[in-house]
């Protein structure tokens, strides 16, 4: 992921087609180590294509994953018994806001 991350933050930094160095550059700033294998790998598929384009199609494979139901029985007790009450949408509470008159309520402030 971190070369992923490194690939994207030179891109973002407008280099639309960053070699090998300019990643562990990146990494190394940060005090990460480079793998060379996972940059050759990552470096040869995104090789001619553009960025836009591979995070589109990436959108569309994750639309089809399911995503529901596996989530709060991992995150124990809690988790589970917390997750109806998420599910359930809220009701809305109407507060009804009282106008503010002139008049005096039979009482002052002070007395």
């Amino acid at each position: 992921m971190k070369v992923i991350a490194a690939y994207l933050l030179a891109v973002l930094g407008g280099n639309t087609n960053p070699s090998a160095d300019d990643l562990k550059n990146i990494l190394g700033s940060v005090g990460a180590e480079a793998d060379d294998n996972m940059i050759k790998l990552l470096l040869s598929e995104v090789a001619g294509k553009d960025i836009t384009e591979l995070i589109a199609s990436g959108r569309e494979k994750l639309a089809s994953v399911p995503s529901g139901g596996g989530g709060a029985a991992a995150g124990g007790g809690a988790a589970a018994a917390a997750a109806p009450a998420a599910a359930e949408p809220k009701k809305e509470e109407k507060v009804e806001e009282k106008e503010e008159s002139d008049e005096d309520l039979g009482f002052g402030l002070f007395d």
